[in-house]
């Protein structure tokens, strides 16, 4: 048997890793870009009807998915019906020139399909195998669909959004995928530095719920609940652990949000609003104080903000050192000059419209090149390359498409 050639010139930290992504939509395939991105060689592998949801998120340009694009960036992509016996016969075949696999399935369904953890580790028994679902393999919740919101709903994460008079709201971002696919790419490169030092290397795999890792992003939450009987809420933009943090529109429209919760930087902000006797002042001397009159302390901020445009408020803030930022929109962040500086919104090159915009890799390692990944490919692009290299014949491919089989 063959082994398969991705050719990449990504010298990252994870070069020489091979990952098989099936899932779909985000969670899971973001895990394996996050891999691509630091040097992984990462196939695609989708049924053949080309139907992971992904590929009709909105907005569309001439027909083809922009999130599609930038989420599964820097792999190869094939088909495959692992539903289909011969399909399933070719996937475990497959198996023994992977690492890692990636999946994202309601829990059961590739036992469902023949594929169950036994199958998977006779297959390649050194396997890593992530699975990211809503609620994890065990529990009541097991089998249920998961879907971003529902991730950020159950984890109490929703409940921290949103006025404090209103209604709880959700972000237009699916937040509980990226944050699932965050700790999927860790847990894929922890099992790895596992496999690497051991002496008899095991497949291992990892149970990971994305409404765990959301639980998992809001560490003072329960202790807050049980020791104190205290339920964190919404408050608009306005911390309640520490003061001021806040968002404020200055008189030109401009929301910018400004973080003064330490004692030099609070007294700095006194000083850029020519109040410096606030910093003294015993309702505000220290955070605590400045959390139990929060109200007064943001009515004080938000007059001197609104009296302000941002340009003369800029100037006064970067002078005394205080955090601030105008809250951007990606206008700002393809404007800025930072960003361009550091090339922090790099351009994928795709077939279909020339390049596009996404952010860099991320983080930056000394000594590895800079490298681009290409854009999402579409549905099977490289199935001929992938199977010839795997041992079929072109005859044999020609009738596994027939077959729609790939």
């Amino acid at each position: 048997m063959n082994t398969p050639q991705i050719h990449s010139s990504n010298k990252g930290p994870l070069s020489g890793v091979r990952i098989l992504d099936m899932a779909t939509v985000i969670a899971g395939p973001f895990a394996a870009t996050l891999c691509a991105d630091l040097g992984a060689e990462v196939t695609k592998l989708e049924l053949p009807a080309s139907n992971d949801p992904l590929r009709t998120f909105a907005p569309m340009k001439d027909h083809h998915s922009l999130y599609w694009k930038v989420t599964n960036r820097g792999k190869q992509g094939i088909t495959l019906d692992v539903r289909k016996p011969k399909g399933r016969e070719i996937f475990l075949r497959m198996l023994p020139l992977f690492d890692v696999l990636v999946e994202n399935f309601r829990t059961g369904t590739l036992d469902q399909w023949g594929l169950d953890i036994k199958t998977l580790h006779q297959a390649n028994p050194q396997l890593i195998i992530l699975r990211l679902t809503g609620f994890g393999q065990t529990g009541p919740y097991a089998r249920r669909p998961g879907f971003a919101r529902i991730f950020e709903a159950m984890s109490g994460f929703t409940n921290l959004t949103g006025m404090a008079e209103g209604p709880p709201q959700h972000m237009n971002y699916p937040l509980g995928d990226v944050v699932s696919g965050l700790f999927g790419a860790f847990s894929i490169a922890a099992a790895l530095v596992e496999s690497s030092q051991s002496k008899n290397r095991v497949g291992r795999e990892i149970d990971l719920s994305a409404t765990e890792a959301m639980m998992r992003l809001l560490d003072p939450l329960a202790a807050e609940y049980e020791q104190l009987n205290y339920i964190r809420a919404r408050t608009g933009s306005r911390a309640t652990y520490t003061a001021p943090s806040n968002i404020y529109k200055t008189s030109d429209d401009v929301w910018i949000s400004v973080v003064g919760s330490s004692e030099p930087i609070f007294k700095r902000f006194c000083s850029a609003m020519g109040v410096d006797e606030l910093a003294n002042n015993s309702k505000f001397s220290n955070n605590q104080s400045r959390l139990k009159n929060l109200d007064e302390l943001d009515q004080i901020i938000s007059n001197w903000c609104s009296s302000q445009t941002f340009e003369h408020l800029a100037v006064i803030l970067n002078k005394n050192e205080v955090p601030f930022t105008k809250v951007y929109g990606i206008d700002d962040v393809l404007n800025d000059p930072h960003f361009k500086e550091r090339k922090a919104i790099i351009r994928l090159p795709d077939e279909d419209l020339g390049s596009i915009p996404a952010p860099c890799i991320v983080p930056r390692f000394s000594g590895v090149a800079e490298y681009i990944p290409h854009s999402g490919s579409k549905t099977g692009a490289h199935n001929i390359s992938f199977y010839s290299e795997l041992g079929l014949s072109n005859e044999e491919i020609s009738q596994l498409k027939a077959d729609k089989v790939i």
